[in-house]
């Protein structure tokens, strides 16, 4: 019996008359290029992101994997997805044969790595397989929840390895490692990083469909026997024999507990040693969450591009608790919650904007155990997330998003969370000071004042704008009147660093004077007054007040005029330009490879010109989301990039997630259906798409003409059929 439903209210659902939605995922989009993915075994959400590493130093290899690299380090068992940030990679293995090396070296033909083909790699919806050139073994990798399925095939040879490397990792460095053999077939271990992620471990259970006959340890300080090590950097290989290439099958739980939660997670999901029916329970996993989407494409490049999207939008944040709802949490300590699994990894800068919007219309079950992990964290560590993996905060990003999607779910219903803990959460968060929220100098000021803040002072000021209008909205919700009148007048602090002159947002000083110089081109990555842009892109930041910004150009005529110029200006004739690795899929100086510019194409709707946003949609899909490995034009970061295309396939977009408004552009796909939680369905039918058909010239829904400015969140939950008539 396999146990995989770490999310018990997706299990059960019938197969039977089910397409297997898992053909059209193909893993490998994303894997050049800059966007960061991985193309390794995972289920949704879980613990277990099993995938080769193939380099784990620098940015390029941000999820251990990248297409250009032609060698295989191991397939270790924790990664991140779409990152602008490397980590994990915790508790690789590699198949060996002869001889073994427990140096990694630098060079490709160093060590135990393993020269392999693109020709021979295979992957899908929680399947990889790839042959080591080197070894001759065919390595195939499969997952449950918190286990990793490995199944070796080597070539007939007299002794067969396998390498337990703990020094390795994704640019961080192991300080504390063990492995223990238990028994012929069964190895534990831990591993303790320091890296990004400044305080992260995981405790492992390893066993063997074969006995091992002999190991070989390597230690830096080496305690106890051959059969137990502990130090900063253990390996291990252990040895059996190979019986004229019978498959040998590894299973890894893993847990963030102890080696006897490891224990017990793998023998509760994974009792026996069949890899296919795993690989096939897993399958029928992604399928029960694939299908809450059902679409028409215009082809089967988009079909493969849609789905993968969907499986991009799925895999993170990270389940962390044990079967038995224990875990170490964000304070270290062990907890326990026998009534709901418990995440990590919350990536809010990006996923605020479409991607926990995506999960609370069709997967708000998902969302709201998300919303608990973020305020268990609250209850253990006195602070909201801002920018959290592996159970730690990194203070990496800006602005304090948890606000943002907390206030979300509650707007939209979400109930399994505690509203008036929630709200003291959000108003702790946006009052109380903390790494870069000096509050205090803020309300001074009106704005973060580039000489007395710390860096990326505009754009902190413009992130905490929207944040202040989440929090007010959510105040004026529960009743809270004199907060919803603080909060409100601060989510319009915006103004204060817009500069008549230039038409443009512009750092100030605490004497209230603009910054001089100050060139509005150069792109400033975490180290001047923006936050990986300049201010062409943070200009257009105001999610919450689009009317509010237009009036600040005097007219919807020469906002667009100036919107225009973002996407027709050519950045590399003007002065001061310089190319940023986060910058990425330009028009013009839009870059959709970075999440500040999501929401700018559907600001042309917001000023009555939706056809511009239209042609801006369908240029973005043509140019930046293709169906091959470098066909995302930045990280995907978490599934964000992957949440505007879908989004913004159906012809609309949250522009300001939490007022419930997707503000229309233009459909990309010939139908879709949505699957809804309570069973009603939301259809999508469009009329006439094509290549030069692709403006939108009357929506209606339920028969009904609308408007062409948006759609609600409301009207979507009650089910019906929005068509579209699109013309040239």
């Amino acid at each position: 019996m396999l146990l995989l439903s770490a999310l018990p209210f997706l299990a059960g659902c019938s197969q039977s008359k089910v397409e297997d939605l898992t053909q059209y995922v193909d893993p490998f989009i994303g894997t050049d290029f800059t966007g960061h993915v991985y193309p390794g075994a995972t289920t949704p959400f879980g613990m277990v992101q099993l995938s080769p590493d193939v380099g784990n130093h620098g940015w390029m290899y941000c999820s251990g994997y990248h297409s250009q690299s032609p060698v295989i380090q191991g397939f270790s068992h924790t990664h991140l997805s779409g990152t602008g940030a490397p980590d994990m990679g915790d508790i690789l293995l590699m198949p060996v044969v002869g001889e073994s090396s427990f140096e990694t070296g630098d060079a490709e033909h160093e060590g135990y790595r393993s020269f392999f083909s693109h020709e021979t790699e295979e992957a899908t919806a929680g399947y990889y397989r790839v042959r080591l050139d080197d070894y001759d073994v065919l390595a195939e990798l499969t997952a449950t929840p918190r286990v990793g399925v490995h199944r070796y095939t080597y070539p007939d040879t007299k002794e067969a390895g396998l390498m337990i490397d703990l020094a390795h990792g994704i640019d961080d460095r192991a300080d504390r490692t063990h492995i223990r053999v238990v028994d012929p077939q069964t190895v534990v271990g831990m591993r303790h990083s320091v890296g990004f992620v400044n305080d992260h471990q995981y405790y492992f259970c390893l066993r063997l469909s074969e006995p091992i006959t002999r190991v070989e340890s390597y230690c830096d300080t080496s305690i106890g026997s051959e059969n137990e090590i502990k130090g900063e950097t253990t390996k291990m290989v252990l040895r059996f024999p190979a019986k004229r290439r019978r498959p040998v099958t590894v299973k890894v739980g893993l847990s963030t507990v102890s080696e006897e939660g490891a224990i017990r997670n793998l023998e509760a999901e994974i009792p026996g040693w069949d890899f296919d029916e795993v690989r096939r329970q897993t399958a029928r996993q992604w399928n029960d969450y694939l299908k809450r989407v059902e679409i028409v494409p215009r082809d089967e490049g988009q079909r493969i591009s849609f789905y993968t999207s969907l499986y991009h939008a799925l895999i993170m944040p990270n389940l962390i608790s044990d079967v038995d709802g224990s875990y170490s949490g964000w304070d270290h300590q062990i907890h326990r919650d026998s009534i709901r699994p418990h995440y990590t990894n919350f990536s809010l800068w990006d996923t605020y904007r479409a991607e926990h919007p995506f999960l609370e219309l069709l997967y708000p079950e998902v969302n709201g155990l998300l919303m608990n992990s973020l305020l268990e964290k609250h209850r253990q560590t006195g602070l909201l997330a801002t920018n959290e993996y592996g159970q730690c905060e990194t203070w990496c990003m800006i602005g304090n998003h948890a606000v943002d999607v907390l206030a979300d779910a509650f707007l939209k219903g979400d109930t399994s969370f505690d509203a008036a803990e929630a709200y003291e959460a959000v108003k702790h968060a946006m009052t109380c000071e903390h790494p870069k929220s000096d509050w205090e100098t803020y309300d001074l000021h009106g704005y973060f004042p580039y000489d007395s803040s710390s860096l990326e002072s505009v754009s902190r000021t413009m992130e905490a704008c929207y944040d202040d209008y989440c929090a007010a909205q959510m105040a004026q919700a529960l009743g809270h009147e004199e907060d919803y009148a603080f909060f409100s007048r601060r989510a319009q602090n915006y103004r204060n660093l817009f500069d008549d002159r230039l038409q443009m947002v512009r750092p100030r000083n605490s004497q209230r004077q603009w910054k001089e110089p100050f060139n509005p081109n150069q792109l400033n990555a975490g180290n001047g007054d923006f936050t990986e842009g300049n201010a062409w892109q943070w200009t257009w930041h105001v999610q919450h007040d689009a009317e509010g910004l237009i009036n600040q150009f005097g007219s919807a005529e020469a906002f667009m005029l100036k919107l225009d110029s973002l996407f027709f200006i050519d950045p590399g004739k003007l002065p001061g330009h310089e190319i940023a690795p986060d910058v990425t899929g330009l028009i013009g100086q839009y870059a959709h490879g970075n999440e500040p510019s999501h929401h700018v194409a559907y600001l042309y709707t917001l000023a009555g010109a939706p056809r511009k946003t239209a042609r801006i949609v369908r240029e973005v899909f043509d140019k930046y989301y293709l169906p091959k490995r470098d066909g995302l034009c930045g990280n995907d970061d978490c599934g964000q990039m992957s949440a505007w295309y879908m989004f913004s396939a159906l012809g609309f977009y949250p522009v300001n997630p939490v007022s419930g408004e997707y503000i229309f552009g233009a459909p990309q796909l010939n139908e879709a259906t949505l699957h809804l939680p309570d069973g009603k369905t939301f259809s999508i039918k469009v009329d006439g798409l094509s290549d030069d058909n692709k403006y939108v010239k009357e929506i209606r829904l339920n028969g009904k003409l609308l408007p062409y400015r948006s759609l609600s969140y409301k009207e979507i939950m009650q089910g019906g059929t929005l068509e579209y008539v699109m013309t040239n």
